[in-house]
């Protein structure tokens, strides 16, 4: 079997009742967009750290389906400051909705929602110390 090719990022898609609220929410978490595409505009890519999210505007608010509302993650991001990260978010008016707790699995996390429901998990390995 010949060597697979290496697998360099995930990039999640959000599926978004209003693109404009979205980033600027993902704005305040230290994503940027670069452009946009569409007209009126309908879907972005903003970046952090070489970290990539899409965000494509429903065409029917009821096909935005997050997992946030159930208490589930959209999506898990490790940080190497949890506590930095929390300054952060804070000092850019992002509210916290579960404050840092440390796991069973030796994570210390803390999540924030975003407009539309979805639901972000910030994450530090707890031996990295928070």
């Amino acid at each position: 079997m010949s060597p697979r090719p290496r697998l360099l990022t995930t990039t999640p898609l959000f599926v978004v009742s209003d693109l404009p609220r979205s980033l600027a929410f993902y704005e305040r978490l230290g994503f940027h967009a670069r452009r946009t595409w569409g007209e009126p505009p309908c879907f972005a890519m903003p970046r952090r750290d070489g970290l990539e999210l899409m965000l494509s505007l429903a065409e029917d608010p009821s096909r935005v389906r997050p997992n946030g509302p159930d208490g589930v993650w959209d999506v898990y991001l490790r940080v190497e400051d949890l506590a930095a990260e929390r300054a952060a978010l804070e000092a850019a008016g992002v509210a916290i909705a579960r404050a840092s707790e440390r796991t069973v699995y030796d994570m210390v996390e803390m999540e924030v929602v975003d407009p539309d429901g979805y639901r972000i998990c910030f994450a530090q390995d707890s031996s990295e110390g928070e």
